[in-house]
């Protein structure tokens, strides 16, 4: 309303002065004398008296509402279009949601999301569009020109989830990053609580879903899977893969994703050295559509789990790793074939039909490759560039 107000006094025309008489110099400027109201008779009740604006304040007013710059006007006018603010960097939520031919349940999404973030501030939602060949563009199309907090990246290919997740990091400007699926598994309802676990101090907070609602083909082998990731990462979460999770603005900007290793987001965290956290939340069943994942990608999952151990702990100092198991190998073969010298000095026994002397040489010559490709490692560590990304970005609606 106030803004309906100012506007009307905005387009009301500025009050002409007498032609013939100059405006006085403001030393000059008479005092405005403001006529009172006419007393009512005694014994009756006095009319309430209406403060008056003096006239050369409404003009002065209408002349600063001109003198506005364009931009600021652009933006007011952006405000009362759109229903609210628009986010912007060092505050609010950013939801990055990836989806791959995901159309029937976009819409059904949105409005979730929107009943949510409607009541926590400044919110936008960045959908990533992994290469779909549906009419999910279509869609998202349509919710950007209904609320313009909806924010459009598409890709030429479908190039997978991490590098999904990757782009839309970049362009997320929240303080809070919330990542979830498109799929309608993942409540919105949980966004509030999850970001109060950050707000406690936490710098990630996954979610676990303790009654998974998917057929036993998936949650047996994703048990398994999280707990034997658990153990060797020493990571006490139970849920590594949940896509719904939380994090500070800069765990999302620096952590680095690629491949498939978006579902070992927590453990470069908690090498990184960020709090690690953790809440039950609602998961509910498939409503639309298929999975997109088969039962292969627990054992992409377990060689990516390789991959994760080496780059956190030995990325660095890769020769810490192959060099230990080369000098093992090298040690164990040396004393091999000492002993079975011992015996041929000593004892006169013969060595070429003892297998074991072959098999010491060959534990020799392993440990020696081990330690060539740990310095190989640590030649390549010290001279590496950034190398380039691997996905094309096809279109950016922000």
């Amino acid at each position: 309303m106030a803004d309906q107000d100012q506007d009307q006094e905005y387009n009301q025309p500025p009050q002409e002065r007498p032609s013939g008489n100059p405006s006085p110099r403001p030393e000059q400027t008479p005092q405005l004398q403001i006529e009172k109201p006419p007393s009512a008779p005694p014994g009756q009740p006095q009319p309430p008296q209406q403060q008056q604006v003096p006239q050369q304040q409404q003009v002065q007013r209408q002349r600063d509402r001109r003198n506005r710059p364009p931009q600021q006007q652009r933006q007011r006018h952006q405000v009362r279009q759109q229903g609210g603010p628009q986010l912007r960097d060092g505050g609010g939520i950013s939801v990055v949601i990836p989806l791959y031919n995901e159309e029937q349940s976009l819409r059904e999404l949105y409005d979730q999301l929107r009943n949510t973030l409607n009541r926590h501030g400044r919110y936008d939602i960045i959908f990533v569009d992994d290469g779909s060949t549906d009419g999910s563009m279509r869609v998202l199309h349509e919710l950007r020109h209904r609320d313009r907090r909806v924010k459009i990246i598409r890709f030429r290919r479908n190039y997978g989830k991490s590098a999904a997740l990757s782009v839309g990091f970049q362009h997320a400007d929240g303080e809070f990053i919330i990542t979830m699926d498109a799929d309608l598994q993942d409540d919105p309802a949980e966004i509030p609580s999850l970001v109060n676990e950050i707000k406690k101090g936490y710098d990630l907070v996954s979610g676990w879903k303790r009654k998974r609602r998917d057929p036993l083909s998936k949650t047996i082998p994703s048990r398994f899977f999280n707990f034997v990731t658990s153990v060797l990462t020493g990571i006490r979460i139970h849920d590594f893969n949940c896509g719904l999770k939380a994090y500070r603005k800069e765990v999302a900007k620096e952590v680095k994703i690629y491949g498939e290793l978006h579902r070992y987001i927590p453990v470069l965290a908690h090498w990184l050295g960020y709090k690690i956290g953790e809440i039950p939340v609602q998961h509910r069943p498939r409503k639309y559509g298929r999975t997109k994942f088969g039962i292969g990608r627990f054992w992409k999952g377990f060689l990516d789990l390789l991959t994760v151990l080496f780059t956190t702990r030995y990325m660095q100092r890769p020769l810490h790793l192959f060099g230990f198991w080369g000098l093992l190998f090298v040690l164990a073969g040396f004393g091999i074939d000492l002993y079975l010298v011992f015996l041929k000095i000593f004892e006169g026994m013969s060595l070429g039909n003892r297998p074991l002397f072959v098999g010491g040489i060959l534990l020799i010559i392993v440990g020696v490759q081990f330690i060539s490709v740990g310095l190989l490692g640590e030649l390549i560590t010290k001279t590496r560039q950034a190398g380039d990304k691997e996905y094309s970005i096809r279109e950016i609606w922000k």
